[in-house]
C-alpha cells in the first residue's frame, strides 16, 4: 500500500478515523489475515494468569529473548497504555492445527506462519504511523526469537541490546498479559487451545492473533 505521509494535527477527524480504521482492517486481509476486526480498547482483556502460564509450567521460550516474559511489558504496564488508546485493528490467521502442534515435519510452514503475523502487524502500524497516528503499535503472536532467530543461539538484543530484527521484533499479545482466547471468543471467532501434546486430529483449526492499537 503506498503512504501518504500526513502532517501531524493536534485534533483527530473522527470521519476519518473511522475510515482508516477501516482501511487497516482490509490492509491485514489483503496481507493474509483470515479476519480482522476494529474493537475498542477497552474492550481489551489484560489478565496476570495469562503471563503465569508462560512461566508455569514454564514455556521454551521463556527468558530466551527481549520480547518475552520476564523481559517485557507487564501486565499492569500493559493495562496502562491500552488506557491511553480507543481503537484497535484485531486480526487472525487460521492455519492447519499440524502447524501449530510440536511437530518437526511442519516447522517450515509453522515459521512462515507467525512471521506473516509479524509482517501484517508490522505493515497495519507502519500505516497507522504514517497516517498521522503516530503513537499506533502492534503486538504479535509467537516469541519473535523462535520466529526469527530460531537458527541463533543467543537473542542479541538481551546480549548487548543490538536486535537482528529491530524493526519486525515485537512481543506477542500474550507476552504482554493481553488474553487473546478472550478477545478471540468476545468477537465471535472460534479459537481452540494448543499444547504441546495436542493431537492435530483433535483440533478443527489452528488460529494466530495479533493486534495493533491505533489511537
Amino acid at each position: 500500500m503506498e503512504k501518504n505521509i500526513r502532517k501531524i494535527s493536534l485534533e483527530i477527524d473522527e470521519h476519518e478515523l473511522k475510515n482508516n480504521l477501516e482501511k487497516y482492517r482490509k490492509l491485514a486481509i489483503d496481507m493474509g489475515a483470515t479476519d480482522a476486526v476494529i474493537v475498542s480498547a477497552k474492550d481489551i482483556p489484560v489478565d496476570e494468569r495469562v503471563v503465569l502460564k508462560c512461566e508455569i509450567p514454564r514455556c521454551f521460550g521463556y527468558g530466551t529473548g527481549a520480547n518475552c516474559p520476564p523481559n517485557t511489558l507487564t501486565p499492569q504496564e500493559t493495562r496502562e497504555y491500552i488506557a491511553k488508546y480507543r481503537y484497535a485493528i484485531f486480526f487472525k490467521k487460521e492455519v492447519q492445527p499440524e502447524v501449530i502442534a510440536r511437530d518437526k515435519t511442519t516447522i517450515k510452514e509453522r515459521v512462515e506462519a507467525y512471521q506473516l503475523v509479524f509482517e501484517i502487524v508490522n505493515s497495519v502500524e507502519s500505516n497507522a504511523f504514517y497516517d498521522g497516528y503516530y503513537l499506533a503499535f502492534g503486538l504479535a503472536a509467537g516469541s519473535c526469537k523462535h520466529t526469527y532467530c530460531g537458527l541463533e543461539k543467543d537473542c542479541l538484543a538481551l546480549k548487548d541490546g543490538k536486535c537482528r530484527h529491530s524493526l519486525k521484533s515485537r512481543p506477542s499479545m500474550e507476552a504482554v498479559g493481553i488474553d487473546a482466547y478472550k478477545l478471540a471468543t468476545k468477537v465471535g471467532w472460534d479459537i481452540y487451545p494448543i499444547g504441546s501434546d495436542a493431537k492435530p486430529n483433535d483440533i478443527p483449526k489452528g488460529s494466530l492473533t495479533g493486534i495493533v492499537l491505533v489511537c
